[in-house]
């Protein structure tokens, strides 16, 4: 598919500017394959655009892998925020610390992601941002609407976002721990459900990664892959049991040890219930015979 002339531009514009060492090392490694048609370039065609953008989808869904290719596609660098109910305003925007300057004890902040992402035009990614208590977030509204400014409680300061500055959020929806995002932020972001890659998209995604691995190994693997995702649709296993991140690990492993017991470390380990990490082995011994 032909890319569209906005995104073209844009990415145009961001790959031509230059980045410091240190803010190269940010820029992200790409390999995201999208599950189903116009995903990717509909994305795309929203970071262009200036859209914040979140993306919702279960764990291992490829969320954090999509925003490192956006972060690749435009050459861009990317500062990450993982929350948690400790995160706080300064694990956003920074802090205030003492520092020796000519022979001086002066008062010095240390920017944090998000003024740093806001000042230098680069990609903000907030990880599981429903995981933040409600009260931690509406610092962003101002950075997240037209105005894309924010006063530093810490500072005074008015800063005003470079043009390049971009937001990807991502949530895993319904997880224990999880907030429901209030409407005022929620209506800052334009909205994509991030499903796991099944079919054609996995088994290519599956040959790229693992040109070595035998056919039998790509063909048990896919086949699991098939079984545990119908029993997440049953109710009988997590959602993190069809994780395809998880999937990929044990595939990894298994080119080295029994298959089964890699798929026991890389994915049965992870469930909390005995009786799905049980199914899940039940379900590979069927493969693995």
């Amino acid at each position: 598919m032909k890319m569209h002339t906005v995104v073209e531009k844009a990415q145009l514009q961001r790959k031509d500017r230059n980045h410091s060492v240190e803010d190269a090392v940010l820029i992200g490694h790409g390999g995201y394959v999208a599950p189903i048609p116009f995903l990717w370039d509909d994305i795309l065609i929203s970071t262009s655009l200036q859209k914040n953008v979140l993306l919702k989808g279960p764990s291992g869904s490829g969320k954090t892998k999509l925003a490192e290719s956006i972060s690749e596609f435009y050459h861009q660098p990317m500062h990450s925020i993982n929350c948690s109910v400790d995160l706080d305003a300064e694990a956003l925007l920074g802090f205030k610390t003492l520092v020796q300057e000519n022979g001086q004890t002066v008062i010095d902040f240390v920017e944090g992601p998000v003024i740093q992402a806001m000042r230098k035009g680069h990609i903000l990614y907030i990880d599981e941002i429903n995981m933040a208590k409600p009260e931690t977030l509406p610092i962003l509204h101002s950075v997240l609407d037209h105005r894309r400014m924010l006063t530093n409680p810490y500072t005074g300061e008015v800063l005003q976002a470079h043009e390049d500055f971009t937001v990807i959020a991502a949530i895993n929806e319904g997880y224990i721990g999880t907030s429901p995002l209030n409407e005022a932020l929620k209506n800052r972001f334009i909205s994509f459900s991030i499903p796991y890659l099944k079919g054609d998209p996995l088994r290519d995604l599956f040959v790229r990664e693992f040109p070595e691995a035998s056919s039998p190994l790509i063909h048990t693997m896919l086949n699991l892959s098939e079984d545990y995702f119908i029993q997440v649709q049953n109710g009988l296993l997590s959602e993190e049991a069809a994780s395809i991140r998880s999937l990929l690990d044990a595939t990894e492993l298994a080119q080295y040890i029994d298959p089964l017991r890699a798929i026991q470390y890389a994915i049965a380990e992870k469930l909390e219930d005995d009786s799905e990490k049980e199914l899940v082995i039940e379900l590979a011994k069927t493969w693995l015979k």
